[in-house]
């Protein structure tokens, strides 16, 4: 395979944007072009992951966004794989340019749905589960994620206030991101005062429904090095799926598909755990940036929860967890999501994190995935 390196990356700020959906993943596509310092010709393909753009009345975006770049000619792929489709579009373009088709390729996730509304962004969500079983049936994400949330409290004698450090934690991290949704200092108090929305989960315990896109340009190492210093290597990739209801699964506290496409992406990257600086995870919940630790193997199950009381996940803690402030408070635009992650470790690798840098870091993880875990791409990234 040829070595695959992340050239340049570029994001709008998440959170409630005016702009239509084809102008947000085209700024994000711009931004990550002159990061890379190339030019729109010289990408050869273009991976869109979008999951509601029919709310946005325009799907199909692949077209529209080569069309804006000037580069109509040039082959598009929309992706949709629910929360974790950045991932899987970035997992794409990965073997694309690993297996020699494409010296230089574009990769954008974007998503807008804050404009219709609570109730039919959350009935949008639930078309994400596996519909018969879960969404139809009147079990929505806070309520699935809420169920996992319960069975390992009960299992490993965790509380509600553990998770609430989650998300206070990652509220902390994202202060310090000029582009995060959530720019909000809060409490365990806060948390725990919130609003209950599915129990044990609160309102503080959740993910806010965001708009947003992410870009990355993908490309090969010589291509690389002819065209910009500031580059890292994707050394690792691993997918894995799970059950699609959570009623098909043997345990609630453990989301397979994590397991199975982490051990695939060490196994390529000639890693362990252990040998991972930091990390971005999916934390749609609190209880969910717990599981992916566990199921990432950076601690034994029912450790996590451990790790997060005693600051290991910090900022400046033994594997820092979200240093962008996560889907918790950087925001879930469910397309952009799993790019956005990638940004966010080539700026640390990059050195262009500003305040949120974690330092002396030189390998780095993401851990995206769709629905409650059905799903799931992990992918290493190492400085050079």
């Amino acid at each position: 395979m040829e070595k695959v390196c992340v050239l340049g990356a570029g994001s709008t700020k998440y959170g409630r944007l005016d702009d239509s959906i084809s102008d947000i993943t085209i700024q994000a596509s711009v931004d990550a072009i002159e990061s890379a310092g190339i030019e729109p010709k010289e990408i050869k393909a273009g991976y869109i992951s979008n999951v509601f753009g029919v709310a946005d009345k325009q799907v199909h975006l692949g077209p529209v966004v080569m069309s804006n770049l000037g580069i109509s000619e040039r082959p598009s792929l929309s992706i949709e794989s629910a929360c974790g489709s950045g991932s899987v579009a970035f997992r794409e373009a990965f073997t694309n340019v690993a297996g020699g088709f494409y010296d230089a390729v574009l990769v954008t996730g974007v998503e807008k749905v804050t404009h219709t509304g609570t109730e039919w962004t959350t009935t949008y969500f639930s078309y994400c589960s596996d519909f018969f079983y879960e969404g139809g049936a009147g079990a929505s994400f806070p309520g699935l994620f809420a169920s996992i949330a319960r069975a390992y409290l009960n299992e490993f004698k965790a509380t509600e206030e553990d998770l609430a450090e989650v998300a206070v934690k990652n509220h902390d991290n994202g202060l310090l991101n000029p582009k995060a949704h959530l720019r909000k200092k809060i409490t365990v108090d806060d948390v725990m005062k919130s609003a209950v929305v599915a129990s044990p989960l609160k309102l503080y315990d959740c993910c806010p429904f965001s708009d947003g896109a992410s870009s990355v340009i993908l490309c090969n190492e010589s291509f690389a090095k002819e065209h910009n210093k500031d580059y890292i290597q994707v050394i690792g990739s691993g997918r894995g799926g799970s059950s699609a209801a959570l009623q098909g699964r043997k345990h609630l506290t453990t989301i397979p598909s994590t397991k199975i496409a982490a051990e695939a992406a060490y196994k390529m990257a000639g890693v362990t755990p252990k040998d991972i600086d930091f990390a971005e995870v999916h934390d749609c919940f609190t209880i969910a940036e717990i599981i992916d630790t566990e199921d990432l193997g950076f601690f034994e199950k029912g450790q996590g929860v451990q790790a997060v009381r005693e600051g290991q996940t910090k900022r400046n803690g033994q594997i820092p967890i979200n240093p962008s402030g996560g889907l918790k408070s950087k925001g879930h635009p469910i397309g952009a999501t799993g790019v956005g992650q990638i940004v966010e470790v080539y700026d640390q690798l990059t050195g262009k994190a500003g305040e949120r840098t974690v330092k002396d870091v030189k390998i780095g993880l993401t851990q995206n995935f769709g629905a409650t875990g059905a799903s799931c791409a992990v992918h290493i990234f190492q400085s050079v």
